[in-house]
């Protein structure tokens, strides 16, 4: 906002830059619209970025952006019962239409589609042939599903979805996880027994603390985490030694 005549800065002549996007509702029969950062619309709605600062461009609200039009604070009330600007920034945020051309829209998805897929071929393996699959093969697969985009969940849960629907259909599971615990000897069998039915154990010694190696779910880690930290105060501990249980493919790109 200037303080110069009291004039309110608009995007007027910003918004030919690319980075600029704009989002648009209807209330009351009136259009309002905001401006905010190209990519950072999804982001806010999928909870990813979470400072509003780095999302709109200005906390005015539009009757037009491109034409720098503020609306006026009478209709604001009118239409949103609040002349708190931020406030009506955020619904339109949370529930306007993102406004982009049928080329960008294509190319957001084209994007996230593959994302999708690389994040499947990383988390995932063949447990017939213990190998990754490419990035291809999951959007193949993917588009045998007939999955469709969900913009109000992010990527990795997405990602989550789609390992679920192709669970049955092709030979695929999460990859292990190969971790390490130390569990001081004093409370090394009472937390064994509660950490063994979540792990695949390959090896133990006691020396003089518990030391476990093996293969674990990679969504257990937290949980097994928590439950030797607390009882020890953080004298148990639980590192990763590798991310995937692989073999022979050393470091196969996944592409």
């Amino acid at each position: 906002m200037s303080k110069g005549g009291g004039k309110i800065f608009t995007p007027t002549n910003q918004i030919r830059l690319t980075n600029i996007a704009v989002v648009r509702m209807k209330k009351g029969g009136k259009r309002f619209e905001i401006a905010c950062y190209k990519n950072k619309v999804q982001s806010w709605r999928q909870k990813i970025e979470k400072d509003l600062d780095e999302v709109l461009q200005s906390e005015a609200v539009f009757t037009n952006v491109s034409k720098g039009q503020v609306a006026k604070k009478g209709e604001l009330l009118k239409c949103f019962e609040t002349e708190d600007q931020k406030k009506v920034c955020l619904e339109i945020l949370e529930k306007g239409e993102l406004q982009v051309s049928d080329k960008e829209r294509h190319a957001n998805q084209e994007a996230s589609f593959r994302e999708i897929a690389s994040i499947v071929s990383d988390k995932c393996i063949n447990p017939e042939t213990k190998t990754p699959y490419t990035v291809s093969m999951i959007e193949s697969a993917m588009k045998d599903l007939h999955f469709s985009l969900n913009p109000k969940r992010n990527n990795k849960q997405q990602a989550l979805d789609v390992i679920k629907q192709l669970t049955g259909r092709i030979p695929i599971q999460r990859a292990q996880m190969r971790v390490r615990m130390i569990i001081p000897g004093k409370e090394a069998k009472k937390l064994k027994e509660k950490v063994v039915p979540l792990m695949k154990v390959e090896s133990e010694k006691f020396d003089p603390d518990l030391n476990i190696e093996g293969l674990i779910d990679p969504g257990h880690f937290r949980t097994i985490e928590e439950i030797i930290t607390a009882p020890t105060k953080g004298k148990a501990k639980i590192e990763v030694m590798s991310l995937k249980d692989m073999t022979d493919v050393g470091d196969m790109a996944l592409t």
